[in-house]
């Protein structure tokens, strides 16, 4: 597989950078005329969903032990994902050999759509789940992997690489070309390849430390393309209090950390999303003020943000299949697209004319503990973009300088970041009741306006409004897991990867049918 892996990589390494830059503009011509004619426009809002996963070791059936923080048959290490399993369970592959995506079909923004994509994502991953167990693994759903695989560490695992004809191979990536030439192109230079966050310095040759980081992506299609702007502005607002509530990765792999750093000075320095600085240190120039990884500026037209993507860094350059899909007619930009990363980030897209659509898709959220927060999620994302642009709430007024700043203390301290908010009578506060009081408002109100009723919009934002009203996340979860576990006089490592296995062993229990509002007892 090396072999036919660098010579792909070298086909790529001979494509014409600027020829491709050629086309991309090329196909922004295509993109503005449709726009211009409406084809990207659609009556009604459109919700779709890609979910994140990564695979652990899992005892069989008969092989449960009541405590399996001790019990060596469960160690919950990282695992490696068949291919042939990937295909069989209809997932995705995503960055390393131990990630799965799910990409669930798109549904409109009503009851009945909603109840679809939950329904979608409980039978696929119920059936996932009894395949991969029948071969001795677990897909997990959590936000960053901490238990390398078994006999290997977390720094050997995301650096290992061999080279093949001058062609740097990760061993443990995945076979999408496009990932290994990120490290063999001559813009190898705008990827820092490395991890820095409080206490942890990784440097690797590849783009590999990515793969500890997992994510689900809630995408909303807007009505009108024209609105985009608009749309895209609230998201901006929204998503730092809306990450605050689902921050889910406040610990690396123990391995990780300089020797010199103390538990008690990692437990005081974590950031609650880890997840965020990893994913943006690993792709952005260490030295790169604006990065191609990074919290977005607002939009001023439907056309600007079609330029935005054209005139990105081009990161891979690579030749294009061109098809028989109505967005094969500008596939060149779809492909830049792969690589415009952005934490809110505009598309355009469709297999065909009549669903052609311009949609925004929500990248701050890590992968939650159960189906049903994450449905939640997508329920409060989909209901905020429903009913602030609908109701002109005057958040759209807040200085963008001021939505990253919420955006950052949200991925640094969670629920006890010190945020600000417009509320709906335009008031400016930092108080917390005041902000998330108005925000589920809102989004109640979104999923109201799309004729939900009481009891379902209660239901699917009840996750959430629980977190809220307790101050407690996944990342506070493991957080006091941690600390507990250190003061009974477990080593950090012992500590991590005790608070792992309780996150595993509580997520076989509610993965599908519960949510983290079960876990509130373990406090």
């Amino acid at each position: 597989m090396v072999g036919d892996l660098a010579g792909a990589v070298d086909d790529i390494l001979d494509v014409d950078a600027e020829a491709f830059q050629a086309r991309v503009e090329d196909d922004v011509d295509v993109i503005v005329e449709e726009l211009r004619d409406g084809t990207f426009d659609n009556p009604q809002a459109i919700l779709g969903l890609e979910y994140e996963f990564y695979a652990v070791s899992e005892p069989r059936p008969d092989a449960r032990r009541t405590n399996p923080e001790t019990e060596p048959v469960d160690t919950c290490s990282l695992m490696r994902v068949p291919r042939r399993m990937l295909e069989l369970i209809g997932f995705e592959k995503e960055l390393g050999l131990h990630n799965a995506e799910m990409t669930v079909s798109p549904q409109p923004m009503n009851s009945h759509g909603i109840a679809a994509q939950e329904s979608e994502v409980k039978a696929r991953l119920s059936t996932a789940l009894s395949t991969t167990r029948a071969e001795g693994m677990r897909l997990i759903s959590d936000g960053l992997w901490t238990i390398p695989p078994e006999g290997e560490t977390a720094r050997s695992y995301l650096t290992d690489s061999v080279e093949d004809r001058g062609i740097r191979i990760a061993s443990n990536m995945s076979d999408s070309v496009r990932y290994h030439a990120m490290a063999n192109t001559d813009r190898a230079d705008a990827a820092g390849m490395r991890l820095d966050a409080p206490h942890v310095t990784l440097d690797a040759d590849t783009v590999m430390p990515e793969s500890l980081i997992t994510s689900i992506q809630p995408h909303y299609q807007v009505p009108q393309a024209v609105d985009l702007p608009e749309y895209f502005r609230y998201a901006l607002r929204i998503a730092g209090p809306v990450l605050a509530l689902g921050v889910n990765s406040p610990f690396f792999p123990p391995d990780l950390y300089d020797e010199d750093a103390d538990p008690e000075s990692i437990l005081a320095d974590a950031w609650m999303e880890h997840r965020i600085n990893a994913f943006e240190t690993v792709l952005n120039a260490e030295h790169d003020t604006a990065g191609k990884v990074r919290f977005p500026h607002d939009i001023d037209s439907v056309e600007g943000a079609v330029r935005r993507v054209a005139e990105d860094d081009t990161f891979v350059p690579m030749p294009v299949a061109e098809g028989d899909r109505f967005d094969d007619k500008f596939a060149h930009f779809r492909l830049k697209h792969g690589t415009f990363w952005r934490w809110v980030r505009p598309v355009f897209g469709g297999p065909d004319r009549s669903s052609a659509n311009a949609r925004i898709e929500f990248r701050p959220v890590p992968a939650q503990p159960t189906v049903r927060d994450s449905i939640s999620v997508l329920a409060m994302f989909a209901g905020l973009m429903e009913s602030l642009p609908r109701l002109e709430h005057p958040v759209s007024d807040q200085d963008w300088a001021i939505a990253r700043d919420n955006f950052y203390a949200a991925m640094r301290d969670g629920l006890d970041a010190d945020l600000r908010w417009i509320t709906n009578d335009g008031h400016e506060t930092q108080a917390y009741d005041d902000i998330y009081a108005d925000l589920f408002d809102h989004a109640e109100a979104g999923l109201q306006s799309r004729g939900l009723s009481d009891e379902e919009v209660a239901k699917y934002l009840w996750p959430l409004r629980q977190r809220a009203r307790h101050r407690l996340t996944p990342a506070g979860w493991k957080h006091e897991q941690v600390r507990e576990r250190l003061s009974d006089g477990s080593t950090f490592e012992e500590a991590v990867y005790g608070m792992q296995r309780r996150y595993i062993d509580r997520q076989r229990d509610t993965l599908i049918d519960g949510s983290f509002a079960d876990w509130v007892d373990d406090r």
